[in-house]
C-alpha cells in the first residue's frame, strides 16, 4: 500500500513542514530584528571612502570626475569617456556608502539569543527533514 504524499512530494510529514516553516520565520526575523544596522561618522567630505595605494580617496574626490563626466555627456552624449567617468564617479560613491554601514547585535541575554538559534536552526532542521521521506527501511515485503 502506498503512503501519502507529504511535503515536498515525500513521504515526509507535512506537520513537520509546517512546524519548521514557522519556526525557520519566527528564528529569522528575531535574528534579523536584533541587528542594529548604523553608519560609519567619518563618511563624508574630508573623510577617506578607501584607500588606493596608501592614498586616500575621499567623497570629494569622487565627484571631481563626475563633474567632468556629466560636462562631457552634456557636450556630446556619444563620449565613451564621459559615461565611463560618470558611471565609475557614482559607483564609487555607492561602494563607499555601503563599506560606511556597521552591522551590530542589540544587547540581549544568553537566555534570548538561544532561544533565536534554537528556533532558527531547530526550525532550519524540521523544515528540511520534512521533504525527505520518513522511512528509512527498504523493506518492501509486507
Amino acid at each position: 500500500m502506498k503512503q501519502p504524499v507529504g511535503a515536498g512530494g515525500t513521504e515526509g510529514g507535512t506537520g513537520r513542514f509546517f512546524i519548521g516553516l514557522v519556526m525557520l520565520v519566527a528564528g529569522g526575523y528575531l535574528f534579523l530584528n536584533n541587528i542594529h544596522v548604523g553608519h560609519n561618522i567619518r563618511f563624508g567630505f574630508g573623510h577617506s571612502l578607501f584607500h588606493v595605494g596608501g592614498f586616500g580617496i575621499t567623497s570629494g574626490f569622487v565627484l571631481i570626475p563626475f563633474i567632468f563626466g556629466i560636462g562631457f555627456i552634456f557636450y556630446n552624449y556619444k563620449n565613451i569617456i564621459g559615461w565611463i567617468l560618470a558611471g565609475g564617479s557614482l559607483l564609487m560613491l555607492g561602494f563607499g556608502v555601503i563599506t560606511s554601514i556597521n552591522f551590530t547585535f542589540r544587547p540581549m541575554s544568553a537566555f534570548e539569543l538561544i532561544m533565536i538559534l534554537i528556533l532558527l536552526v531547530g526550525g532550519i532542521g524540521l523544515f528540511l527533514s520534512s521533504l525527505k521521506g520518513l522511512s528509512t527501511s527498504t523493506d518492501d515485503n509486507e
